[in-house]
């Protein structure tokens, strides 16, 4: 097989001298510029916020940082099913189950399994929620907290202790 015969075809047109000497496009730029410094500096309007003063709003659906959900029991309503683990497409959410004690259980069957511990490396996380869709108990959730700046890397690890917060019903 020999390839000695294919020919290529340039698509792309030559640049006309306008454009070759960018002389509109300069004074466009210019007055866009000019545009947003009459707009700051004169009539005080401004496109940024005063963040720790002021605090965006943001959409219902927003997906922060996770939490563990605790029923009125204080107990967690995790059930170590290993859901949330295996779809997670970024592998940061880490569970070791136990078994929950018999006396802490009132409710029989349904809590059998508890996590032993419940790690979630937030610095992997790609907030999309599909931990929360995946779990048949509705244990894990995505709360609206956007501020998870730390200082170091394990700072980022979030074990169970950390996640776990009460939820009131609503009805």
């Amino acid at each position: 097989m020999s390839t000695g015969n294919i020919k290529t075809t340039n698509v792309s047109r030559p640049y006309t001298w306008k454009e070759r000497l960018y002389l509109l496009t300069i004074p466009k730029g210019f007055l866009v510029t000019l545009r947003y410094f009459i707009r700051g500096f004169f009539l005080r309007k401004s496109n940024t916020i005063s963040y720790p003063e002021e605090r965006r709003n943001y959409s219902e659906r927003f997906r922060g940082m996770h939490f563990i959900s605790l029923d009125e029991n204080k107990l967690e309503n995790c059930t170590a099913c290993y859901l949330c683990q295996t779809v997670c497409p970024a592998k940061c959410i880490t569970i070791t189950a136990e078994e929950r004690d018999p006396k802490e259980n009132p409710v029989g069957v349904a809590k059998e399994k508890r996590p032993k511990a419940f790690d979630i490396d937030a610095l992997r996380c790609c907030f999309c929620g599909m931990c929360e869709e995946a779990c048949p108990k509705d244990a894990i959730k995505m709360s609206r907290n956007y501020e998870l700046a730390v200082h170091t890397r394990e700072m980022a690890m979030y074990d169970l202790k950390h996640l776990s917060r009460e939820v009131k019903n609503r009805g």
